[in-house]
């Protein structure tokens, strides 16, 4: 498996590349062990908070965006994952999403350590030991 919890967001980060392309259309329908598999996004959804992953990986990018992009990376952060209601809404306290909300006017390099790092440490501990261990991953890990 891994080492500590920085190599095992790295092999998440692998395993997202590797298992990306089998969501692509000409790969959703290929049988495999005489059944069809299920969606993979439909099954990282309920299987390991993918929102969680995506919004982790949202902050790293933002995090290295040059300035000119951080106002409009930021926003659709906001937008995507810590707004009431979002698309793709991460479990934060109500502490850390009013936060956010009140520095969203002056966004900066860390505007989003704290959130990130409760997304990390749910991952770590929750969401991804859950999803590694799943048949699922293994039988999908297996074919490819």
């Amino acid at each position: 498996m891994c080492k500590g919890l920085s190599s095992c967001l790295e092999k998440a980060k692998e395993m997202r590349v590797k298992l990306s392309h089998l969501a692509e259309p000409h790969h959703k329908h290929k049988v495999h062990g005489g059944k069809a598999p299920q969606d993979l996004e439909t099954l990282l959804n309920n299987r390991s908070g993918l929102q969680n992953l995506e919004f982790w990986l949202a902050c790293e990018d933002y995090r290295v965006s040059p300035l000119h992009l951080k106002k409009t990376k930021g926003s659709s952060i906001y937008s995507q994952f810590i707004n009431p209601n979002a698309p793709q809404e991460v479990n934060l306290d109500a502490e850390t999403r009013e936060a956010l909300l009140g520095v969203m006017d002056s966004l900066g390099a860390d505007t989003f350590n704290t959130a990130q790092q409760r997304i990390y440490n749910l991952m770590a501990k929750d969401s991804f030991p859950r999803f590694l261990r799943s048949i699922q991953c293994m039988d999908t890990i297996r074919a490819i």
